[in-house]
């Protein structure tokens, strides 16, 4: 992911086909030593390829996955439905007071 990331900082840059070299300067510039067979890997993929492009892409294929959390719902029993809603209504109004303190 972060072979990636750079990649796309460097194409944000103006740098509409970033080479390794670009890519290994701006993961340096945050403590990443690059690792030649991903970074390699990540420019033979990307490499002349429209990147708003695959960025719609990307988006409509996450669209079509489900989101989850209904299942684990769904497989819980009713009778411990109750603890956990008291408990997040006494995380909420922890945060809150928290929140209030901060305010001055």
């Amino acid at each position: 992911m972060r072979y990636v990331a750079a990649y796309l900082l460097a194409a944000l840059g103006g740098n509409s086909n970033p080479s390794s070299d670009s890519i290994v300067k701006i993961l340096s510039s945050v403590g990443i030593e690059a690792e030649s067979d991903k970074l390699e890997k990540v420019i033979a993929e990307l490499s002349g390829k429209d990147l708003k492009t695959l960025i719609a892409e990307g988006q409509t294929k996450l669209a079509s996955m489900p989101a989850g959390g209904a299942a684990p719902a769904a497989a819980a029993s009713s009778g411990g439905a109750a603890a956990p809603a008291e408990e997040k209504k006494e995380e909420k109004m922890e945060e809150s007071e928290e929140e209030d303190d901060d305010m001055g």
